[in-house]
């Protein structure tokens, strides 16, 4: 039934809202650019993160269970690396997914309102992940079993496609704009903590089950859970208010002219480029440090698994304070600064966690969580987006270029790591030394950005 209202809702909004009268380019004030963050800024960043870190957890989890559920899923005849392959590839339809799911959502975010669109994308992501716990396998089934994980998997991409971007301009609208980092860093930090806590609860299901009982019983207690608190957060999200932003344009009747994501492409063309950029940093860094770097230490320094997973956790916690100072840096000192000495901490510290982990394991802890806490210069990614883009098309312009280039980076990067490393078992360094000059090269590009407007400002 809550489905069916906001798709009402959509629909009627529709039919008797638009009547723009100015450019989708207008720009409107923030909420009071000089106040403190006051008790409803840090409720609507709370429940935020909230939903944030669990839809994380939804959509992360199926990693984890990854190696059961291809032999409950797919039939037992069939080589062991075709399951594998098949498994993978159900857990990369959410990826492609991304895209589509993010722009039809940001475009009724810039049409119907903010706070719908942040409520309904936790509910695709709870229900999907709340069924997957309660699949029938193979044996009970057959073909039907992984072609229904398939759709939820679709459900899922489709649902976090919205959910990142979403939350991004709803804590940005709502806070003060010289708070907009801190707010946003906040929020990823928030994400992140969906990752850890993936990794905790696989831990202790693995931990505290027999192989069996897992392969009965034990891999839908994860799904069970992120799906129940996914309808708890979606419930708390009732409290939170349509941001500030959105009402003006609502009352002014200036919303967008035309279909939102054509505004996008024909018109903020550079703030696209930017913003795939940015997320290249965003995934690619997360993706080669936090995913990929405990099997790589495990393969080339012969380190045991369990002391890698320990060491990831803490790079991990330590990606979440990073995530915090990043975008306390951006309020203070500008997207600029923050990503030349960011980029530049994230290249030594990676060059150091990749050749000095092998000759002095006993480092192993504090040189992962140093790149983990370097990589936490992702945070201030978001804020810079969020800026990159005017009202009236900044969730569809955070949509687009977030998922596209995240389908596509965040795909392709462990591919080309993995062949990379053919050439240079140093490939993991490597890659994200060009990361961190990619990151460089925008914080100068950004200060030239940061020149212009003044030197418009000093115009007019």
């Amino acid at each position: 039934m809550v489905a069916w209202r906001f798709i009402y809702d959509i629909v009627i909004f529709n039919l008797h809202s638009r009547n723009p009268t100015l450019p989708d380019n207008a720009r409107f004030p923030m909420p009071n650019n000089t106040r403190p963050l006051n008790r409803q800024d840090y409720k609507t960043l709370t429940l935020a993160a909230l939903g944030g870190a669990l839809e994380f957890y939804d959509f992360i989890i199926f990693v984890f269970f990854a190696a059961v559920m291809a032999d409950l899923f797919f039939p037992a005849d069939i080589p062991e690396w075709l399951r594998q392959v098949q498994t993978f590839g159900i857990f990369a339809a959410g990826y492609l997914a991304r895209p589509l799911g993010g722009i039809v959502m940001a475009h009724f975010g810039d049409l119907v309102g903010r706070k719908k669109m942040f409520t309904l994308s936790i509910l695709l992501m709870a229900l999907p992940t709340l069924a997957m716990g309660l699949l029938p396998t193979y044996a009970s089934a057959g073909l039907a079993a992984p072609l229904l994980l398939l759709f939820m998997r679709i459900l899922q991409g489709a649902a976090i496609g919205g959910e990142v971007p979403g939350a991004w301009v709803f804590v940005a609208e709502h806070v003060p704009a010289r708070r907009t980092g801190i707010a946003c860093g906040t929020l990823t930090a928030g994400l992140t903590v969906g990752i850890l806590l993936g990794s905790v609860v696989a831990t202790i299901i693995n931990t505290t089950m027999s192989a069996q009982t897992l392969h009965d019983v034990g891999w839908r207690i994860p799904f069970l859970l992120g799906g129940a608190f996914g309808l708890i957060a979606m419930y708390l999200r009732r409290w939170l208010q349509e941001t500030p932003v959105f009402l003006e344009m609502q009352q002014r009747k200036v919303l967008a002219q035309e279909l939102p994501v054509k505004s996008v492409i024909l018109r903020h063309k550079k703030a696209v480029a930017i913003s795939m950029l940015l997320t290249w940093l965003l995934s690619a860094g997360i993706v080669v440090v936090i995913l990929m770097s405990p099997v790589w230490l495990q393969k080339q320094y012969g380190f045991a698994p369990a002391l890698t997973l320990q060491a990831n956790s803490i790079a991990t916690i330590m990606l979440c304070f990073g995530c915090l100072i990043a975008g306390l840096a951006i309020d203070r000192f500008g997207a600029s600064k923050t990503f030349i000495i960011g980029s530049l901490l994230l290249a030594a510290s990676s060059w150091m966690f990749y050749h000095l982990s092998g000759a002095h394991p006993e480092q192993l802890f504090i040189l992962y969580g140093l790149v983990g806490l370097c990589v936490g210069v992702v945070g201030a990614v978001p804020c810079v987006m969020v800026r990159a883009f005017p009202p009236a098309v900044r969730f569809t312009g955070i949509s687009f270029s977030y998922n596209v280039a995240y389908a596509i980076f965040g795909g392709l990067t462990p591919v080309a790591v993995t062949m990379l490393m053919g050439v240079s078992p140093m490939a993991p360094a490597w890659y994200i030394l060009g990361l961190s000059l990619v990151g460089f090269a925008l914080g100068i590009v950004l200060r030239e950005g940061s020149r212009e407007k003044t030197l418009q400002r000093s115009a007019v």
